[in-house]
């Protein structure tokens, strides 16, 4: 039976924890006796300095510049939508075919098939 107001959550991030938690709006989490309230390492005192690779500020640089672009390419399109409007816009179905080949090829690569996943 669901309570208003109540669901059942995993209590490990995982999800192969036996039995679920119960939560309820407003309720407070506790952890559990041998947890520890930090969640990895010291805390960095208050005043440390933080200094950035060359590379970090030039990887934050092209970050900035990526945003600034439009994601959309105003002049291709119009010129594509006048194609279509005229008749003059042709497909390549072999073209089409190879660029789809070439994107499973490199997802191939990228994350191999792994049969005993299915």
């Amino acid at each position: 039976m669901k309570v208003p107001g109540e669901s059942f959550v995993s209590s490990k991030i995982n999800g192969l924890e036996p039995r679920p938690t119960r939560v309820t709006p407003g309720s407070a989490v506790r952890p559990s006796s041998g947890a520890s309230s930090r969640t990895g390492g010291e805390a960095p005192a208050t005043g440390d300095d933080v200094s950035l690779t060359s590379a970090a500020r030039k990887l934050a640089e092209v970050e900035e510049s990526l945003r600034a672009m439009p994601q959309v390419d105003e002049v291709r399109v119009a010129a594509v939508r006048q194609r279509l409007q005229d008749g003059s816009y042709e497909i390549d179905p072999q073209r089409i075919a190879d660029r789809l080949l070439r994107l499973e090829a490199d997802l191939a690569r990228a994350a191999p098939f792994d049969p005993s996943l299915k």
